[in-house]
């Protein structure tokens, strides 16, 4: 049981999928928490609404889960909301189920709701929010031009290049050219990102 007197402030509204979510987090975070009801998002026009306000004032951290319905909905969000007042946090997947469910899901990944504590702090960290104290630095993506001579993006092997970088540092496997642009710098440095290629290919 996390102490709730420690919890970590952070001004950006942290956006979730459902209410089990949004129980998992709350102990942790000191920070206004919406869930998204899942694909009722989908039509809940005021609900939306309500999180175009949000953005615009003090911006938004989406966390899903890693499954294909994590990223339909981080995708339907991040259409709707201007790019730079988004966050985005990615768990890891990770096979298995959640404690109250009788089976593991279609993907059998695990979700927000089970992750162990550390495992999510770490992805604030590798999303480049601070949950040791510090601020937190929005970086500047890479471009699409460097991407493409990364043989990140453009070339026949680009994909599952892609896949197994995501491997290397332990990000969901689905995540796209573009969230890759925005979450390397964040995580890694020039040097340690060339050499995590050369070591993968």
């Amino acid at each position: 049981m996390e102490n709730s007197q420690n919890r970590i402030k952070i001004k950006e509204t942290i956006i979730v999928e459902g209410k089990y979510d949004k129980i998992r987090l709350s102990p942790l975070f000191d920070a206004n928490i919406i869930e998204l009801g899942g694909f009722r998002i989908y039509n809940n026009k005021d609900r939306l609404a309500l999180i175009r306000r949000i953005a615009e004032k003090n911006g938004i951290i989406i966390l899903t889960d890693s499954d294909s319905a994590g990223f339909r909905l981080r995708h339907y969000l991040s259409s709707a909301v201007p790019k730079e007042r988004i966050t985005n946090v990615f768990i890891p997947d990770v096979s298995g189920k959640e404690k109250r469910k009788a089976k593991p899901g279609k993907e059998n990944l695990i979700g927000v709701e089970g992750m162990k504590t550390e495992v999510l702090l770490d992805a604030f960290r590798k999303a480049g929010i601070s949950v040791d104290g510090g601020g937190s630095e929005r970086k500047t993506p890479l471009t699409k031009a460097y991407l493409f001579e990364l043989g990140l993006s453009g070339k026949e092997n680009s994909a599952e290049l892609r896949r197994k970088l995501c491997e290397y540092f332990s990000l969901p496997k689905m995540l796209s050219a573009n969230s890759l642009a925005e979450i390397l710098p964040i995580l890694t440095d020039e040097a340690e990102l060339l050499s995590a290629i050369e070591k993968i290919k």
